[in-house]
């Protein structure tokens, strides 16, 4: 994050904001300290095999220094914790082997993954696919918890909050937890905000805030789509509950911006 970038500290205190293991190692971690925010570390798969632990350790180092919290996601480009091939599931847990790996180095307060389900592609076999994504997940959560963090499931490309209830209620005791993505439940669900918070209220932990018009995954500046983020954080504050939230945008130029109007709309001050 550009150092000079003006930040709202009332508000910045309070949110996680998305930033690459690649592009935070690429710069003076200071900056991203200076500017007052919490980073949540998003991995892929190059990122596992170059960086050594101790790299990211000595910026995480830093961050816990200044006071900040971190949350991690997980790396999901070509992961399928479902998949029907041993081969492909054998890889995903590998991946996530190496990431978990990381967690004493990071001390993440939760850790975000894809389910990685898409009806397009397993509506036709869901049961089997739910059956094998079920033991990655279990494996995946038991050892996130027994790491002192949790595991969160992000909706991608689920239509519907059932589809991602299959998984929530087994993993439950496991104390998986629900991220809601917001611009996700937008671009691709066939329900509406509303109708995902009824469903999954229980097991909602983190919230990722970004924007779009409706028809692709856009990662928007927060109030330059078509959400209404107020109605959603009223709604919660209504509910008393009180998520993680992460604010995930392309642009770093919108970040200004972005942190002016969460703080314009959030009620938990």
């Amino acid at each position: 994050m550009n150092e000079s970038a003006p930040v709202l500290p009332e508000i910045v205190s309070r949110i996680q904001v998305r930033i690459p293991l690649n592009v935070l190692l690429s710069r003076p971690v200071n900056g991203f300290i200076q500017a007052g925010l919490n980073p949540e570390i998003g991995l892929n798969a190059l990122d596992l095999i170059l960086n050594s632990s101790d790299r990211i350790g000595e910026a995480a180092q830093q961050f816990r220094k200044a006071g900040r919290r971190i949350t991690l996601h997980a790396p999901f480009a070509d992961l399928a914790a479902g998949s029907s091939d041993p081969a492909i599931r054998t890889v995903t847990r590998h991946r996530f082997a190496q990431m978990l790996r990381l967690l004493p180095v990071l001390n993440p307060e939760t850790v975000v993954c894809h389910t990685g389900y898409d009806w397009r592609h397993h509506g036709y076999f869901r049961l089997q696919w739910l059956e094998k994504s079920l033991e990655t997940w279990i494996w995946l959560a038991t050892q996130v918890r027994d790491l002192g963090s949790r595991l969160m499931l992000e909706n991608v490309y689920e239509q519907n909050p059932e589809e991602l209830r299959a998984l929530l209620e087994p993993l439950s005791p496991c104390g998986v937890g629900f991220c809601l993505d917001t611009g996700h439940q937008a671009a691709f669900s066939n329900a509406t905000m509303d109708q995902w918070l009824d469903a999954l209220l229980p097991y909602l932990g983190q919230v990722h805030i970004h924007d779009n018009r409706g028809r692709k995954d856009e990662h928007l500046a927060p109030g330059c789509g078509h959400i209404d983020f107020k109605r959603l954080f009223d709604r919660l504050a209504l509910l008393n509950r009180r998520p993680t939230v992460t604010l995930e945008i392309n642009s770093e130029s919108d970040l200004p911006a972005s942190l002016e109007y969460l703080g314009g709309i959030w009620p938990w001050f």
